[in-house]
């Protein structure tokens, strides 16, 4: 069977229009999100107005995905899962490819070039190199320690975006860093935690004016919902249209792109392309980062605690929807301020609906991943509203609870098969301050004390004592009798006038 290329893309399957031969904006974090999302928008923006956006694309270590998109000129399929079935289109929008870890000097220089109008980041939470306590930038990190001491050669994903802004200023020309990770406010945690390392690292009054002045650092929402490429996506594409495609990208049909609308040099016709160009971007983004991604993490961590592997299965739990609707009705829809003219009800109906899409085969496991930067997002300011206002959030505990038994089990207790596959970087940490505990609720009161979740929060103790006996309970009476137990609290302070 032929390779993908430009020359065997079947007629009729390219995704909007494939980009010119210059490139506009650099993308660091060349993952299955990033292709499957702002790299469609831009298509699409093309096919409506053309313009000088091909996209020079970063992967942070591996060189995987950089190989085989070489091999295939910068081509890859998605294949969209709905309920009309699989459709696949071709994407042709990366010009230029690279490994910031094999030539961090590249990845400087591209975004120092002034032809680069547009830095567009997916590096996950973990990325941004913020303190879990304070939210500020994390000096104690080695990478930043590392950058710190020579800023020249950077290693953390700050410190590159610190040098290229730096050699940059030279010249002067204005770029916009457009943030598309979950981040809440993501485009003023970006500007905090760069300026935040120029001024630690010691960079000169004209970079740092260049950077207040001539970058724009617009927030953004992000929504679809993208899972790991397995070998069957892969048979998938060579089925529907008779290529080999080695980096296809398995994506919902949903997808959703809300945008503050200050790009310093310019920008793609991302609205011709269906994106939200907005002055609400953050009620939206506590929208998503609540509803759905808060309870993506209660899925995920209440799935893997039983015994079930991907997200459709643990939604079609009536246990776990149970828990998850009562924690959006009661410990998460309270705390947003909606967008104007926003339907709740239809936003949660089309959740049910993308969480029970078993063809995506989306992994509980892949959701689990990064927990501890994660819920960080997602779990403290709604947990505190509730807590201020004289009430126990009850499912936000249980999300926690989840979390500390699926990563960092007590023990003596077996989280089940898919615990071990979560990419947890806090574990070894974990490890260390669960050391000396003995029992399942002095092993979460470590993990809770110990600089896991906000100060702010963890000095309520109603909080800290309803996740220890959650913790307890998993362990003991396992996670449904639980989640049960969790749910009608949170019912019955829903009654409670």
């Amino acid at each position: 069977m032929r390779r993908l290329s430009r020359h065997t893309t079947p007629a009729g399957t390219l995704i909007g229009a494939a980009a010119g031969d210059l490139t506009g904006i650099v993308h660091l974090g060349l993952g299955n999100f990033h292709r499957a999302h702002a790299a469609v928008y831009t298509a699409d923006a093309l096919a409506a107005r053309p313009g000088d956006w091909g996209i020079y694309g970063f992967a942070n270590r591996s060189p995987a995905v950089v190989s085989a998109m070489r091999a295939q000129e910068g081509r890859y399929a998605i294949v969209e899962y709905s309920d009309d079935g699989r459709r696949v289109g071709v994407l042709d929008v990366h010009r230029n490819l690279g490994v910031v870890a094999e030539d961090r000097d590249a990845f400087v220089a591209a975004l120092a070039d002034p032809a680069h109008r547009i830095l567009t980041l997916t590096v996950s939470e973990v990325g941004y190199c913020r303190s879990p306590r304070t939210g500020t930038l994390d000096l104690d990190l080695a990478d930043v320690r590392a950058d710190l001491a020579n800023p020249s050669h950077p290693r953390s994903t700050v410190g590159l975006i610190a040098r290229g802004l730096a050699v940059r200023a030279a010249q002067g020309a204005p770029i916009a860093v457009l943030s598309c990770d979950n981040l809440q406010s993501n485009g003023h945690a970006t500007r905090s935690v760069v300026t935040e390392f120029l001024h630690a690292s010691g960079a000169s009054e004209d970079v740092l004016s260049f950077v207040a002045n001539q970058v724009s650092f617009p927030n953004s929402m992000v929504d679809r919902i993208v899972p790991a490429t397995t070998s069957q996506t892969s048979a998938e594409v060579a089925e529907l249209i008779g290529v080999d495609d080695r980096c296809p990208v398995p994506a919902e049909s949903f997808t959703m792109w809300v945008l503050e609308d200050d790009f310093a040099a310019g920008r793609p016709a991302w609205e011709q392309a269906g994106a939200i160009m907005s002055d609400e971007v953050q009620a939206y983004e506590l929208v998503k980062l609540r509803l759905l991604n808060g309870s993506h993490s209660l899925i995920a961590y209440l799935g893997i605690l039983d015994g079930q592997a991907g997200i459709a299965d643990a939604w079609a739990q009536d246990f776990v929807q149970d828990a998850v609707r009562a924690g959006i009705a009661v410990d998460y829809l309270p705390t947003i301020a909606l967008p104007k003219g926003f339907d709740p009800d239809a936003y949660l109906r089309s959740l049910a609906h993308r969480w029970a899409n078993a063809a995506l085969g989306h992994r509980t496991s892949q959701v689990g991943t990064d927990g501890s930067v994660k819920l960080l997002q997602r779990i403290p300011e709604p947990a505190l509203i509730a807590l201020r206002a004289g009430r126990v959030p009850h499912l936000l505990a249980l999300t926690v609870a989840g979390w500390i038994c699926t990563a960092a089990p007590p023990p003596g207790f077996d989280p089940g098969p898919y615990a071990a596959e979560v990419r947890e970087p806090a574990r070894p940490r974990l490890a260390e301050v669960t050391r000396a505990a003995t029992s399942p609720r002095d092993h979460a009161i470590a993990v809770l004390r110990n600089g896991f979740l906000p100060d702010t929060l963890t000095e309520h103790t109603a909080f800290t004592d309803r996740v220890a006996d959650l913790v307890l309970a998993i362990t003991r009476s396992g996670v449904r009798a639980a989640a049960r137990e969790a749910t009608e609290a949170a019912n019955q302070d829903r009654k409670v006038p």
